[in-house]
């Protein structure tokens, strides 16, 4: 059973390199860098803190994207080209092929780290750098997840690239908007409406990663990241895709396939 899921993990990221993502990364990094060069040839002050952080935030949502983007036309292409089919057809458990596809992804987040976190060297000592890199490794990896998920469930492209995006934006503003729910509530014209909005930000920010805290510029400023921030962060990213890995094996038997 390992033995197929590995293999399964090894066509997919066989996938993603003929498909050329490999080139489309270089572009991204090359574009990336061009972008925060430009800006710190303007900037009078702070110029190289400045394109440090750019070109962090830049990198991050690049390969958050493409990350998502490959796993859910990956998917959607499985299904149409009757792939799914086929292999449910074999006698191999439905978690295999899953597991499988997460492996696969997996190992193919890991190149937008490598890459990335290479980039990162030029602002910030290596530790900070791999801080960073890890970080973003696994902040890809809950995306994945999510975005795997949500393409078992919804089976069509749009729906699902739209609904991990929205996780993307609620897990990276959770923070924020928790700040924002209890700044309302600690004015004194604060009414039940606004304890109950508050109330239903915190709970919402119980359910969702704290992505806020993953992959942040100021390690590549300030160099202030440590080995809690990256336990939390390994915390998190365990957590979050052992339960997408377990809703999309519940999704993927009830299935009739």
């Amino acid at each position: 059973m390992t033995l197929a899921a590995l293999t399964i993990a090894r066509y997919t990221l066989l996938e993603a390199l003929r498909n050329r993502l490999l080139w489309l990364l270089l572009a991204m990094a090359l574009g990336a860098v061009a972008v925060s060069g430009f800006l710190n040839a303007l900037a009078l002050t702070e110029s190289r803190q400045l394109q440090a952080a750019l070109l962090g935030a830049v990198l991050r949502l690049a390969a958050v994207f493409l990350i998502a983007t490959f796993v859910v036309t990956s998917m959607v292409r499985e299904a149409n080209d009757k792939g799914l089919e086929l292999l449910m057809a074999l006698p191999l458990p439905r978690a295999v092929y899953l597991l499988g596809k997460l492996a696969g992804f997996a190992a193919l987040a890991v190149l937008p780290a490598l890459l990335f976190g290479a980039l990162a060297l030029f602002f910030a000592p290596p530790a900070q750098a791999a801080l960073w890199a890890v970080s973003l490794l696994c902040e890809c990896w809950i995306v994945a997840a999510f975005s795997l998920l949500c393409m078992l469930t919804f089976s069509q492209v749009l729906p699902a690239l739209a609904a991990a995006v929205a996780f993307y934006v609620l897990a990276r503003t959770i923070g924020t908007l928790q700040l924002l729910g209890h700044g309302a509530t600690a004015t004194t014209a604060s009414g039940p409406g606004q304890h109950a909005l508050a109330t239903g930000i915190d709970a919402l920010a119980l359910l969702l990663p704290h992505l806020d805290r993953f992959t942040r510029a100021d390690w590549l400023v300030y160099h202030d990241g440590g080995a809690a921030d990256l336990l939390a962060i390994a915390a998190q990213t365990a957590i979050y895709v052992a339960l997408m890995a377990a809703a999309g094996l519940f999704d993927l038997y009830r299935k009739q396939i």
